[in-house]
């Protein structure tokens, strides 16, 4: 609870501050002479505005209530967008599916995916490419993965390293796992982590109903044993990429279960590139 309390104290200040810097930049961009200037402020107040928006979506969460990690995701980059990928001419593409997780896990995986699509945008080498970011959130029975790739190479990977620490600290509060992988033109995160009892019990529910719906079994959907959780010795697994680029972006995984990548584009799941 202390715990709590701390961080949303830390927030109410972060979001004071970003509110002050925004109002006198306004009020600057106002009084200045000269539509060169102006533009400039202009340009700094529409900055300001989307790190606030990504600082509210990464904010605690109020209330036990489940959280749709899909519409947390796109929320998220939506405002990353705006604060800094539009500025770079990097192209975020998102590719989710409804996945209901508890709000301070769904908090985690928020923090894990902006801190993973920021290190690609400024750690990634594009070269002559138009730089491009997919995040891919799907769920294989009660294991969850998250996919962060990205079409540039990475040969120097030492500015990075603390970023990437703090996402392998933040998985494994999630019980889960990041594993890496890299090619000439691309560079994968992959972060896989299991459903607690209650998220999938809210998941299982959800897909009951979409059966009842459309009267057909999701392939994907595993069958809860008696007391309405599955196999609970599945530990997580991340999958791992193929090293060689001349067969692309292929996912080769540990287990059949944990196979992303080679559906990254599924038409199944919904598309969202900007």
């Amino acid at each position: 609870m202390e715990q709590g309390i701390l961080l949303r104290e830390l927030n109410h200040r972060i979001d004071s501050g970003l509110a002050s810097a925004i109002n006198l930049v306004s009020a600057a961009a106002v009084r200045v002479e000269g539509a060169e200037a102006k533009r400039a402020l202009s340009d700094v107040v529409e900055l300001l505005h989307g790190h606030a928006d990504v600082q509210q979506a990464l904010a605690m969460p109020k209330g036990k209530a489940l959280i749709d990690a899909a519409t947390y995701i796109r929320m998220m980059g939506s405002a990353m967008r705006r604060s800094l990928l539009d500025r770079m001419n990097i192209r975020l593409a998102l590719a989710t599916e409804s996945l209901p997780l508890e709000p301070e896990r769904c908090r985690r995986l928020g923090l894990i995916v902006h801190g993973l699509v920021t290190n690609a945008a400024k750690h990634a080498c594009f070269d002559a490419r138009s730089g491009e970011i997919t995040v891919k959130l799907t769920r294989i029975g009660t294991l969850v993965n998250c996919v962060i790739l990205d079409n540039g190479s990475r040969s120097a990977r030492g500015a990075e390293g603390r970023g990437l620490r703090i996402s392998n600290d933040l998985a494994k509060g999630l019980g889960g796992r990041v594993e890496h992988g890299s090619g000439d033109e691309f560079t994968s995160v992959v972060v896989s982590f299991p459903l607690t009892e209650r998220e999938w019990q809210a998941t299982w529910t959800m897909v009951k109903r979409r059966i009842r719906r459309s009267k057909v079994s999701p392939s994907d959907a595993s069958t809860p044993r008696r007391g309405g959780f599955p196999d609970r010795d599945s530990r997580p697994v991340a999958t791992r990429l193929d090293p060689n680029p001349a067969q692309g972006a292929q996912a080769v995984s540990a287990r059949p279960a944990a196979d992303v990548l080679g559906k990254l584009l599924s038409p199944r799941h919904s598309m969202d590139v900007s």
